[in-house]
This record gives C-alpha cells, sequence and structure tokens, in this order.
C-alpha cells in the first residue's frame, strides 16, 4: 500500500496518465512539481529545490512557480522541447469536502502551443505527422499533415517515394516536406521512430521534437472517422482526398492528438486542404540554405536573407504569410499572373497602397486571437481587438470599394475585397458586452457593460450602493464619536473594520466590537456595518462569477463564427503581402517578370536583391543572363575568386524564385519560365554528426541534383570539385556539367577554377563560356563583376591571398612556387587530353559522354600514337596517383615532357 499522503497518492495516479511529460500540480495560489519532474524543472528554471512531507518520513523533491506567472515559465520550458501537464483544482477548495479535486485541462507540447505570449507572432508554428501506408497495387506511400494550431491552418499531402523503394524506407520522400516546413514537433508511429529520414529530420532540424503516437489513430478508417467527426461530414471525399490513404492517416491521427492535448474540439480546424508537391516549385534544404531565403545560416536571423528584403508587411498575419510564400513559390502560371497583376495595380496606386497600408495596421492578429477563442482561452481583450479589427475591415472595404473605380481592380484584389465584408454582429455584440478596457483577469468582475444585462446592473448598482454607504461610515462615525482619526478599512481575512489608535480608545462607544489588536491601534466591527458587509461581498462575488459566466457565453458565440473569421484573417493575410511586395518593388526599382510557360531566363541588368540593399544601388554592378533550352542553356563560368561568380548564380535564382512568388524583380526586365526546381550548390561544411567530409557533403548534395533535376528546372553549382586533388575534382566537375548537359537538359550555371573545362564548349551544344572580368595592373587585382562572353585562364590567388591580408612573406614564397609550377606545366589542358586519350585507348567508359558519346580523341586515337607519346601513355597508365606526393606527380610529369620534347 502506497503511505504517501493523499494529496501526492493524488498527484501519482494523475501523472501516471502524463508519461514523459511535466506535471504543473496546482496547489493554491502555485504550480507544484514533484520528484523527477520537480528536479527538471529546477534545473531548468534555475528554481530552488525544495521538499515536502511524503508520508513515513519520506520527504518529495518539490520546486513550484505562481500561477499568475505560468507563462513565462512555460515557455521556456517548451523551448527547450519539454512538453506540460497543466493540471488545475476543478471544485472550490473552500467548499470541497476532503481533497479537492484536480484534472489536467490542457497539455502544451511544442507543436500545440496557442497563447501568444509563448510564440513568435511573424512565424508559424507548425506541427507535423507522417505516416506509411499501403496504397494502390500494394505499393507503400508516405502521407504528411501540419497544422498551426494557433492560426488554424491545416493541410496535408500523400507522398510517392522513388521507385524500388520499400518499407520503412518511404519515409525518406517526406522529408523534404518536413524539412521544407521545420515543424516544430513531429507525430510518428512507433515504426518510425528510428527510421533513417526521422534521424536525418532530427539532425537538420535539433530544435524540433519527435513524438511516439499511437498506431490505431494512423489507421485510415481511425483516422478518417476522427476527421469526418471534426468537420461534421459524411465523408472525407469532399476535401480531395480520395485515393489518398497516407494523406488521411497522417492527417487524421495530427488532429486526434491535437484534441486530446487541448481537451477541446479545437474548432479553429474548421477544414484541411489538400496540396500536392507539384504545387510548389521545389527547393531541397541545401538550397534554401544556400539561398537564405528566411533565415541565414550563421545564427538563423532573418537580417540579409530574401524574406528581410521582401517583408514590409504590418500585421502578424501578413509576416507569417510572406514567409510562406517565400518557402513555397507558386508553379502556375495563371495563380503568378493573378499575383503579379495584383501588385502592379498597388505599385501603381501609391495613394491606394498608403491608406491600405495604414489601415492594416489598425487589425490585430485576426487569426491567433480566433484560435485561441475556439480552444476557451481568450481573453476579454483578446474579444475586444477582434472586434475592433472587424470593424477595422469595414472601413478598409468601404475605402476600397470608393477607389476602386469603375474599370475594377485585378481579380485578386476584387476577391480580397469581397472576403473582408465586415461581420457586424460579430463585432456588435462583443461591444455591447464587453467594456472598451477590461482587466486581464477574467474572474474578479469588470469585464461587462452596463446595459448588457439586468441581473449585472442590480448586483452591481447594490455593490455599489453597499460601498457608497460604507464610504460615507468613516465620516458620520467620526462626528458621533468625536475620534477624528478614526478609518474604516477592508483586508480578506477580517472584511471591513473601523480603526482607532491607542489615544483614543476611551471614546469608542459600547456597541463597538472588538475584533483585532494591533500594536498601536484596535479595530472593530458593528452588527450595522457586518451586515452591509455581507450585501457588499456578496454581491460582489456573484457578480463576478454572473460576469465570467456572461464572458464565456459572448466567447462561445464568437468562437462558432471561427471559420469566417479566419476568412477574412486570411483575406487581410494576402492583402498585407501584395501591399508589401508593392512597397518594395517601388521603393527598389523592381520590374514585372514575364512568366511563361518554356524553359528560358533571361535578365536584364539583374541585381542580387540583399546585397543591394546591404551594399546600396549605386556599388551593386548589375548583369545580364541568358537561358534557352532550345539554344543556350549552360553557362560555364570562369574567372578569379571574390570577382562575382557565386553572385551571379544566387542572383539568378533569387530572380526567379522571386517571380514565381508572384513578386517584381531587381532587373530591368526579366523573362523567367515556369521552373519545376531550383538547385544551388555551393560552399563546403562538415557533418560531423553524421561522419561526413566536406568533400561527401559536397558529392551528397551534387548526386541529389543529378537525381533529381529535370529538364524544367534551373541547376547553380558553383565550384564543384574543390574538395579533393585537381584531377580527380576536374574530372568530377566535367562529368557532371557533361551529365546536366546531356542527360537532364536542364539550365544550369556552372562556375568554375578548372579553366580546362572551357575546352567542353568546343563539343557541347547547348555551353557558353562566360567569365566574371578583373584587370591586374602592377600586382593589384580590380574586379570589374561583369559577366562577359568568353573564358580566363588564371584565378588570381595570390592575388586574393594578398588582399585578404597574408604575410608578405607567404604572398612572395607562393608568386615563386607559381611560376615553377606554371613553367614545368605551360599547358594544362594538354594534360586533360592525354588523360582522355589514355581513357579511349583503355577503351574505359565515361561517367557521361560528350557531344555524340564518344570523346574527341576518337575510339583509334591509339594507333596514331608516336612512339614516343606511346611510351607516356603507358607511363601514365602504370603510375600509382594514389600513392604519389604532389612533388613526386610534378617530377614525373617533367620526364614525360622531356621525353616528349627529345621525340621531336
Amino acid at each position: 500500500m502506497d503511505a504517501t499522503t493523499p494529496m501526492l497518492r493524488q498527484y501519482k495516479d494523475i501523472k501516471r496518465q502524463y508519461p514523459g511529460m511535466l506535471l504543473f500540480f496546482r496547489l493554491g495560489d502555485f504550480y507544484e512539481l514533484f520528484y523527477e519532474d520537480a528536479e527538471v524543472a529546477s534545473r531548468e528554471l534555475e528554481l530552488v529545490l525544495t521538499g515536502r512531507d511524503a508520508g513515513r518520513g519520506e520527504r518529495a523533491p518539490m520546486c513550484g512557480i505562481p500561477h499568475h506567472a505560468s507563462t513565462q515559465y512555460i515557455s521556456r520550458l517548451i523551448s527547450k522541447g519539454y512538453r506540460i501537464a497543466v493540471c488545475e483544482q476543478v471544485e472550490d477548495p473552500r467548499t470541497a469536502k476532503g481533497l479537492v479535486n484536480r484534472e489536467v485541462v490542457r497539455v502544451i507540447t511544442p507543436g500545440t502551443v496557442t497563447d501568444g505570449e509563448m510564440l513568435d507572432e511573424r512565424r508559424n508554428n507548425y506541427i507535423a505527422s507522417v505516416s506509411l501506408i499501403r496504397g494502390g497495387g500494394r505499393r507503400t506511400v508516405a502521407g504528411v499533415a501540419f497544422a498551426d494550431v494557433s492560426t488554424g491552418e491545416f493541410f496535408t499531402t500523400q507522398v510517392e517515394p522513388d521507385a524500388g523503394a520499400a518499407g520503412a524506407a518511404v519515409a525518406s520522400a517526406a522529408l523534404p516536406e518536413l524539412l521544407r516546413v521545420t515543424p516544430s514537433e513531429v507525430l510518428v508511429p512507433m515504426a518510425l521512430q528510428n527510421d533513417p529520414a526521422i534521424r536525418t529530420f532530427r539532425q537538420q532540424c535539433p530544435a524540433s521534437i519527435v513524438t511516439v503516437y499511437e498506431e490505431r489513430a494512423f489507421a485510415p478508417d481511425e483516422a478518417a472517422s476522427t476527421m469526418m467527426r471534426q468537420f461534421g461530414v459524411a465523408s472525407v471525399s469532399g476535401f480531395g482526398l480520395d485515393g489518398m490513404p497516407a494523406a488521411v492517416s497522417a492527417a487524421g491521427a495530427l488532429l486526434r492528438y491535437v484534441r486530446e492535448t487541448q481537451k477541446s474540439t479545437v474548432a479553429q480546424l474548421s477544414s484541411v486542404r489538400v496540396y500536392r508537391a507539384g504545387d510548389y516549385v521545389s527547393i531541397d534544404p541545401s538550397t534554401r540554405r544556400n539561398l537564405e531565403l528566411v533565415r541565414r545560416d550563421q545564427d538563423g536571423s532573418r537580417r540579409a536573407t530574401l524574406l528581410w528584403v521582401l517583408d514590409r508587411t504590418v500585421t502578424a498575419m501578413g509576416a507569417r504569410t510572406i514567409t510562406a510564400w517565400i518557402e513555397r513559390p507558386l508553379r502556375n502560371v495563371a495563380a503568378v499572373e493573378e499575383r503579379l497583376n495584383a501588385v502592379g495595380f498597388l505599385v501603381d496606386s501609391p495613394q491606394i497602397r498608403m491608406r491600405l497600408r495604414e489601415s492594416l495596421r489598425q487589425v490585430y492578429d485576426m487569426e491567433r486571437i480566433a484560435g485561441r477563442v475556439s480552444t476557451g482561452s481568450a481573453n476579454a481583450r483578446d474579444l475586444v481587438a477582434l472586434a475592433q479589427s472587424l470593424e477595422t475591415l469595414g472601413e478598409i472595404r468601404s475605402f476600397l470599394l470608393r477607389s476602386l473605380g469603375e474599370a475594377g481592380p485585378p481579380a485578386l484584389i476584387r476577391q480580397i475585397v469581397e472576403a473582408i465584408a465586415p461581420l457586424e454582429d460579430v463585432s456588435g455584440l462583443i461591444a455591447r458586452a464587453i467594456i472598451e478596457d477590461p482587466p486581464m483577469t477574467l474572474r474578479d468582475g469588470g469585464l461587462i457593460r452596463d446595459g448588457y444585462d439586468a441581473t449585472v446592473d442590480s448586483l452591481r448598482s447594490s455593490s455599489r450602493d453597499g460601498k457608497s454607504w460604507i464610504s460615507r461610515l468613516e465620516q458620520s462615525e467620526r462626528e458621533a464619536t468625536g475620534i477624528k482619526s478614526l478609518k474604516v478599512g477592508f483586508n480578506k481575512v477580517f472584511g471591513y473594520y473601523i480603526e482607532v489608535t491607542r489615544p483614543n480608545l476611551h471614546l469608542v462607544p459600547p456597541h463597538y466590537i472588538r475584533r483585532q489588536t494591533l500594536t498601536d491601534a484596535e479595530r472593530f466591527v458593528t452588527p450595522e456595518l457586518k451586515d452591509r458587509e455581507s450585501q457588499v461581498l456578496g454581491a460582489q462575488q456573484n457578480l463576478s462569477e454572473l460576469e465570467y459566466g456572461i464572458f464565456c457565453d459572448v466567447r462561445d458565440r464568437v468562437a462558432a463564427r471561427c471559420a469566417e473569421i479566419q476568412k477574412r484573417a486570411r483575406a487581410v493575410a494576402e492583402a498585407d503581402c501584395l501591399a508589401s511586395l508593392a512597397e518594395v518593388a517601388a521603393e527598389c526599382g523592381y520590374s514585372r517578370p514575364a512568366v511563361l510557360d518554356e524553359a528560358v531566363i533571361s535578365i536584364k541588368d539583374g541585381r542580387h536583391p540583399v546585397l543591394e540593399k546591404v551594399l546600396g544601388p549605386e556599388r551593386f554592378v548589375p548583369n545580364d543572363i541568358g537561358l534557352d533550352a532550345a539554344g543556350q542553356r549552360v553557362l560555364l563560368i570562369t574567372g578569379p575568386n571574390m570577382a562575382g561568380k557565386s553572385t551571379i548564380l544566387a542572383t539568378t535564382g533569387l530572380i526567379a524564385l522571386m517571380a514565381h512568388i508572384g513578386s517584381y524583380v531587381p532587373a530591368a526586365a526579366a523573362t523567367i519560365g515556369l521552373l519545376d526546381a531550383v538547385f544551388y550548390r555551393t560552399g563546403s561544411y562538415e557533418d560531423l554528426s553524421g561522419g561526413r567530409s566536406t568533400f561527401m557533403v559536397e558529392l551528397s548534395e551534387v548526386a541529389g541534383i543529378l537525381n533529381s533535376a529535370t529538364a524544367r528546372s534551373l541547376v547553380l553549382v558553383d565550384e564543384l570539385g574543390r574538395g579533393t586533388s585537381t584531377y580527380d575534382g576536374m574530372a568530377l566537375a566535367q562529368a557532371a556539367l557533361e551529365y546536366l548537359h546531356d542527360e537532364v537538359g536542364c539550365l544550369t550555371l556552372f562556375t568554375t577554377h578548372y579553366h580546362e573545362l572551357a575546352q567542353v564548349e568546343r563539343r557541347l551544344a547547348a555551353v557558353r563560356n562566360f567569365h566574371v572580368t578583373a584587370v591586374e595592373k602592377n600586382g593589384e587585382l580590380t574586379f570589374l563583376y561583369r559577366l562577359t562572353p568568353g573564358s580566363v585562364d588564371r584565378s588570381y590567388g595570390v592575388n586574393v591571398a594578398r588582399m585578404a591580408g597574408l604575410p608578405r612573406e607567404v604572398i612572395r614564397r607562393a608568386q615563386v612556387i607559381l611560376r615553377s609550377l606554371e613553367e614545368q606545366s605551360p599547358s594544362r589542358p594538354r594534360q586533360i587530353s592525354l588523360l582522355e586519350t589514355a581513357a579511349a585507348a583503355g577503351g574505359g567508359e565515361r561517367s557521361a559522354g560528350g557531344a555524340g558519346g564518344e570523346d574527341p580523341a576518337g575510339p583509334d586515337s591509339a594507333e596514331r600514337l608516336t612512339p614516343a607519346e606511346a611510351e607516356v601513355l603507358a607511363a601514365i597508365r602504370g603510375a600509382d596517383v594514389n600513392n604519389m606526393t604532389p612533388m613526386e606527380s610534378l617530377a614525373r610529369l617533367s620526364e614525360m615532357q622531356k621525353t616528349l620534347k627529345e621525340s621531336g
């Protein structure tokens, strides 16, 4: 038998129902934690660890926090990945007979937070769910669902694995979606908890938690039932989920988990949207990182990202939406044109844009307020803010209808105007019921306006009359007793009292009843005062309870209109985003791109949007880019370090994505063909936790590009092959370039320091050589940052080293070594030719063929060799290059050159 106290037995019973969570156990005005939970909380929150008598001499570790300050403490624990079960007293301790009943009223996890104080208002807080289901034809498919419980956003998709994938490995097909959204919590069935894809997610998103959830919730039939109960429908077919069992599985399990944690129907999740990966331009995680779309790779901040440039939104809803637009560029010409038309209208209408943005500043975060209303956690100030926002929408709509003119605005603007029709009955209800500046607390009264409820008015009148009588009592008693210092006061223990100082006690009348003795005074009551006290306190208590009940009724009535409020919130967010894009376009001199359903990119005077903002437009050098599937499809770009090759790649990628977002672009003119994916490989870093070197990371990313890109992709490859020896790197770079040209056929920008690769232009029809210009004068290098046709044969690495501040002795020695190497190897392209000849003579096959699939030397080139060349060729074949030092290699090469020269 458990020998602990009744209260701790109650604690243990409840704790067993919520394993793996920290139990916040309400005791009076505090939340207390016991045993292991107390030890964790005291460590993470830096609280003093105390103890409580647990019976039979045992002391239970304990720590606590004030209930009124719980939000900040819970927020800190949630940010560290903990899950919290909040256990409240569900009966009044004053009337409870024995132990107060307690129940968990809410579970808070990183993915189910709804409290605004715990969330970044400018970012969504998603929870995700992943499932695997055997679909049609016995093929296993993956389902992914996402929800933001704070806003009501809920969407799902089904992803097909690569051919040949089987079993749990199919989860890898869902990984790109998880990494794109980066949810703070992911639900998985037990069978997936150790899947390689989930392990990869943990590594790349260490701030997110993975929660293993019961298998039964993922069963398609059970999941469908959960969704039908939630949405009040007889089938999930109406949501477009026919033939998508994995999507149903993921969405239903996620919905069930959210309902369980919130202990409510979560009415804000009023519908589910089905999307397909093909609806958006695919951007893999490394490309997102390298282009720094919404966060910097260095510190995770928004500064110096594309989001930093484009986000001029004035509402929290708009800020979250523009982030989603950047992360999910559209892959539909008509949808892109709709946005561009709306942005163009606002660019050309500065007065309308300015008035719209000023009005939107008065709109609160309606999405998250609606979410809190639906879960019953909204306070009176939330309702007042909602009412004010709805009234502002009416003003915005009236202003737009007056300003748009007879010709009418673009379709998207018209849709927004229709969608923001004010909910006058909702805002009117709140305005009639709730006072304009209500208190933060809900149970202390002072919430309901005079005139809304007759009983409230009556109790309020009684309370006011009683308080007025008590306030007059002090003056009348002073006059009756002659005690000028007499005071009437109140405290929670004794109620109302009359206080008389000791020097005046001889003047106290007989009917005063002594209640409390102080050091220098006595406190008294009278029968009449106690009667008035009962009247005032009784009315006040009844009034507070009645006001709270009325408030809850109003909140419930507003919650019933949650879907309509969310619709207006989404329209506000869209309007804010369009106005933001227009503001940036007008201020920065962007132009409208032409978006075509063709494989083409043509950019005139393109600028990097972030660098232009950082450096200033007068310092940034624009460039032209031309790519066309029918002609110049691959640009091979050479040039010095620091000359701007990587900037040109990033500029092209960002402008292409901005066009797909529906944004104007930083260029004099641009034509952007509809892309299915953008890939950008640049930089070098180690994956230490994954046991991968920088070179392995580089090759893994390139492998992903070569295996995933299509003829409608844009591929940007920056300096492939730097992580290995010169010849290895050169060979890999050329083979990858040939594969992109011959097999994939995509639009490609490919930068390199292997100047020898310039030769491929002669035999790959769609390749054109370009270089970024620089001028050297008296040993000083000047970058011109201009992209120019043709290739170069120098990288000026030593000059850049001087600019970087290397010691002069190192620079001088490097120059000597460089001259020596150039004298020994005056024609590196000839070395490549010999390697190609050796491959042809040996009958070897290339990983990716050149034009026509043959090497330029020809299959019978060995028959045309001189004896000296044959001797050199044999030496090349027999060389053990893996065990030769660089100096030994150079010495061997020098001998070969000497042999060839002596042969004439």
